[in-house]
């Protein structure tokens, strides 16, 4: 808010000496300096005594296990987190459905046997997605690094240099937490979040969510969006969830003729003017670490004729993406639970 109070100073004080039409750079930083501090009053949750609450003592608990489990080595760490992946296997049965569902649905001609292997390798995955919270919210920046190649940062630096905004469209990998992470230490940027119910697993994620990014918006926050990104901020935007019927459109994903697509990339596209530029963090075999592929800007491949065109392509976009590292895609979440009216469910 101080800086809010100095933008309107420096307005007023021109505005009095007459000369606040003769320095549109004066007038653009003060534009700069508010829209910024607006954005950066959106409400993030905030530690409180509220959460030392005999309620969150269990959660308390589990967050400590998690923090001292990641301390260990890496390759140990890998063993473990596959490990766990295969024993929830026995005990996450509805999961395992969805996620062979979905393959079935999106690969209809893959061989059976194949599949199957597919979601054994999801699951190791899921065991992962586990463990590489725990790092991204957990490690230094110095150990992040040890273990990712980044390639790909130059798409970024063009973005840059031409003073735009970045619709970075990220995939929900079951690497996600841990991609953000690398790529806020090479590029600050603002996450798009759903706030959790928990108010202590919202806190913490958020902070560990901070801790290489400048900000969190609400998903629901388009218009908060928008303004981020005629800014010049890089916006992180996962457009590959099923968000329900009232913010969607149907086009094809893979093999599914209806998947139902969020519209708000198309409105963020035709109001931010954005490069949109997709990235993907692998993890690669045998504990060997990790990439983070930043692809080419997209941008000029994306048509905005209409909602509908614009989220065909952009499913085209995650495709690429997705097979870039099929084993490690979120398969066990129901893609395709939103159906046209009238169409029966997909599970």
């Amino acid at each position: 808010m101080a800086e809010c109070a100095i933008a309107l100073h420096l307005f007023q004080r021109r505005r009095k000496a007459g000369t606040i039409g003769e320095n549109q750079r004066d007038i653009g930083a003060i534009r700069r300096i508010t829209q910024d501090k607006l954005f950066h009053m959106t409400q993030l949750p905030q530690f409180s005594r509220e959460l030392l609450h005999p309620r969150y003592w269990l959660t308390w608990l589990g967050i400590a296990f998690l923090y001292l489990l990641v301390l260990l080595p890496y390759p140990l760490l890998y063993m473990l987190g596959c490990g766990l992946g295969r024993i929830a296997i026995r005990f996450l049965k509805r999961r395992v459905a969805i996620a062979r569902r979905n393959l079935e649905l999106c690969f209809p001609e893959m061989p059976t046997s194949e599949r199957e292997a597919m979601v054994k390798h999801n699951f190791e995955s899921v065991g992962m997605g586990l463990i590489e919270t725990g790092m991204a919210w957990f490690w230094p920046d110095w150990r992040i690094k040890k273990w990712f190649d980044v390639s790909g940062l130059e798409h970024i630096q063009k973005a840059k240099d031409e003073q735009r905004g970045v619709l970075l469209i990220g995939m929900h990998f079951l690497t996600l937490e841990l991609g953000a992470r690398i790529f806020g230490i090479y590029n600050p940027g603002i996450g798009v979040y759903r706030p959790n119910d928990n108010k202590l697993i919202d806190w913490l994620q958020t902070w560990g969510r901070m801790r290489s990014n400048k900000g969190m918006l609400d998903r629901k926050d388009l218009k908060g969006m928008i303004r981020a990104l005629k800014n010049g901020d890089i916006i992180w935007y996962a457009p590959d969830h099923d968000y329900g019927p009232r913010s969607s459109v149907f086009v094809p994903f893979f093999a599914v003729e209806k998947a139902a697509t969020t519209v708000g990339t198309y409105l963020l596209i035709r109001s931010g003017k954005p490069h949109v530029i997709p990235f993907v963090p692998r993890r690669l075999p045998h504990g060997r670490g990790y990439q983070m592929l930043i692809l080419p800007d997209v941008s000029d491949q994306i048509p905005l004729d209409s909602d509908v065109a614009t989220a065909a392509q952009m499913n085209k976009v995650v495709e690429e993406g997705v097979l870039l590292a099929p084993e490690q895609y979120m398969w066990l979440h129901r893609r395709f639970k939103t159906r046209p009216e009238g169409e029966p469910s997909r599970y």
